[in-house]
């Protein structure tokens, strides 16, 4: 549960759709700070409480000014005596302004109300704390983001800010630093930030942007007509009053996002505040990953057919060959081969670099009888998950198991004799453990890994030590037969 859900949990009464309003308008604060130059307090009143008070469920710094509170005010409280005008804000749903500025911890601090509106009543207070210790000369950026942000402010009084159709959950959205346009009702452009100036530049618009029709413009410097179509349909619907999620528009090798919120302070038509973002570079590198990964499960699908061709062709030579050694050491090697494919296989069809272990194993074990002792009647089965793990330990890993797996049928039953195999795997948040367990005849006397001269045991210990940094044991199995442990740690993977 978030902060802001605790607080007003604890602290309130609210509905769900009451709690989910206020959820939206603290999605909208870098927004309501930025345009404000100033940060922003969510007061709540405290229900059942003895006095009238209030708490801070939620507080927002500027990046265009200097912040008023320092310190963190959520979860501070403040009384009628303290903070009059929330009260007030609450009782007549009306913005104020407190008439002298107080001093706050040396810093000289101007007080704002904004009553929060939802279905005809007011539900909680914005406090707007302006740092006046920084002197500030009056610019055109500065008048038109104070008048977007008082449209924007009445509007959340009004209750019509935000919506649930307006907000862009999920998404990185423009912020009034990347670039602002203010558009009238009529769609004409009032004024539009320097960043936003360079962004239609960019898209190759050459004339002025002041005083031109802004989904005009989006028209003729949209590359695609769909897309311009389109973006002309968000800043119709915006200048209508309908909030619409973010477009795009490419034109000259430059791209940029546009977000249009509705202006409607009153009810009344104030036209659209638009959102301006240059992600140009942002989407040349998209395409340069979406490019080098497409490349990357290439790479990973022909290495498998390739792998799959030469395990083909180990399969046809072990077939020709009526030396039984030499078949069957074919056959260990076309197996050894097959694994480390289904591996590439995985990764061809991933959308990163890592590989669901259990789905290589269902694909390698099946063939594991038919190859090792055809006709035994020898059951494997699997319990536990392995889970997914990254490409580089991938390979060794699939390869051990296979080993410990092939080890097990060739030496733990004798010709003919049938059994059971269990890999059980066990996966923590620092390590994964596979125990191969089967009920054959068990392991020799004198047997110890460390001597143990057969290809498979020297491949598995050199891949636990050099690539996966683990241990392995085997040794007798308490219900009979033999149990090989193997742990691979997690941690810094």
């Amino acid at each position: 549960m978030s902060t802001l859900s605790f607080l007003l949990a604890t602290h309130t009464s609210l509905s769900g759709d009451e709690v989910a309003h206020l959820q939206r308008l603290a999605s909208e604060w870098q927004l309501l700070s930025d345009l404000s130059f100033a940060d922003f307090l969510l007061w709540v009143p405290v229900s059942e409480a003895e006095t009238p008070s209030f708490v801070c469920v939620a507080h927002s710094r500027p990046t265009t000014a200097p912040t008023a509170h320092p310190d963190d005010m959520v979860g501070g409280t403040a009384t009628v005596a303290q903070h009059p005008q929330l009260l007030r804000a609450l009782a007549d749903t009306t913005m104020r302004r407190e008439e002298q500025p107080r001093w706050h911890r040396g810093r000289s601090i101007r007080r704002e109300v904004v009553p929060v509106g939802y279905a005809g009543r007011v539900i909680a207070v914005l406090g707007r704390d302006t740092n006046l210790a920084a002197p500030r000369v009056p610019s055109t950026l500065e008048i038109s983001y104070l008048a977007v942000a008082g449209d924007l402010c009445q509007m959340i009084a009004d209750g019509t800010f935000p919506t649930a159709e307006g907000v862009d959950e999920g998404r990185s959205s423009p912020r009034v630093g990347d670039g602002l346009v203010r558009v009238s009702a009529a769609g004409t452009v009032l004024y539009a930030s320097p960043n936003a100036l360079s962004a239609f530049h960019r898209l190759g618009w050459a004339d002025e942007l002041v005083g031109a029709d802004l989904p005009l413009v989006a028209r003729k410097v949209s590359a695609d007509p769909f897309e311009g179509a389109e973006a002309v349909s968000v800043l119709r619907d915006a200048l209508a009053g309908t909030p619409s999620p973010r477009t795009e528009l490419e034109s000259r090798g430059a791209t940029a996002v546009l977000r249009a919120l509705p202006l409607r302070p009153r009810g009344v038509p104030g036209g659209a505040l638009v959102l301006v973002r240059d992600v140009t570079e942002v989407r040349r590198r998209d395409r340069a990953l979406m490019s080098k990964d497409a490349t990357i499960r290439e790479i990973h699908h022909r290495v498998k057919n390739n792998l799959q061709t030469v395990a083909a062709l180990l399969r046809l030579q072990a077939r020709r060959t009526r030396h039984e050694e030499a078949r069957s050491a074919l056959n260990e090697s076309m197996r050894r081969v097959a694994s480390i494919a289904l591996v590439h296989e995985s990764l061809a069809a991933s959308v990163d670099e890592r590989v669901d272990i259990d789905e290589v194993l269902a694909g390698v074990l099946p063939m594991m009888n038919d190859l090792v002792r055809p006709g035994a009647g020898v059951s494997m089965t699997r319990e536990g998950r392995a889970g997914v793990l990254p490409a580089v330990m991938a390979t060794p890993l699939v390869l051990v198991v296979t080993e410990l797996v092939s080890n097990a049928l060739e030496h733990g039953f004798p010709e003919g004799t049938p059994g059971a195999v269990r890999i059980v795997a066990t996966r923590t948040a620092s390590r994964l453990q596979i125990d191969v367990v089967d009920d054959g005849r068990g392991l020799p006397d004198t047997f110890s890994l460390e001597r143990a001269p057969g290809l498979g045991l020297q491949i598995v210990r050199t891949l636990v030590d050099s690539e996966l940094g683990g241990t392995l044991s085997l040794r007798p199995d308490p219900a009979g037969g033999t149990r090989a442990e193997l742990q691979i740690p997690l941690t810094g993977r």
